[in-house]
């Protein structure tokens, strides 16, 4: 399993702010509800968790003193759930920034000037969210050793 690619995130980005765009545009002024705060503070909170989790993990695998050693089966839950949570948090950025287009350039009315803060604060939880399992993916990695690259010694062969 290779890193997670960005040209894939923008482009899952980019599908979902053009799909929020065509169905805010043409479902808005008929079934308009308002904007509900949960899903960004959910967001919020998965970036918070995987943050607190990268932090931990690189610790635990750089064996800091008072960390315990890392378990491997532990890191590889946390790369899957750090891809899984890339690619969704991709897809909300994308949906929320097509929301938030809209409100800011087409809606005009009074509702849609009240959902603006909330389709921003998704915007701005989904981007969290992304930067956070992004940085739990690359703390999830071993670190690379010195002498793994010179592996030339007294009871080594040589690779040439």
């Amino acid at each position: 399993m290779g890193p997670t690619r960005i040209s894939t995130l923008v482009v899952a980005a980019l599908a979902a702010a053009a799909l929020a765009w065509l169905l805010i545009s043409a479902f808005y002024y008929d079934v308009a509800p308002e904007l509900p705060w949960l899903p960004v503070v959910t967001l919020a909170g998965l970036a918070v968790l995987e943050a607190y989790a990268a932090v931990n993990t690189r610790a635990r695998i750089d064996r800091k003193p008072g960390r315990e050693p890392v378990n491997a089966l532990l890191v590889a839950r946390f790369v899957v759930l750090a891809k899984a949570s890339a690619l969704a948090g991709a897809i909300f950025t994308g949906f929320y920034a097509g929301l938030t287009g809209w409100l800011l350039l087409d809606g005009t009315t009074r509702a849609a000037a009240e959902d603006r803060p909330a389709a921003l604060g998704g915007l701005l939880a989904s981007l969290a969210l992304v930067a956070a399992a992004l940085w739990l993916e690359r703390s999830c990695r071993v670190p690379e050793k010195d002498d793994d690259e010179d592996r030339e010694g007294p009871d080594l062969p040589s690779r040439r």
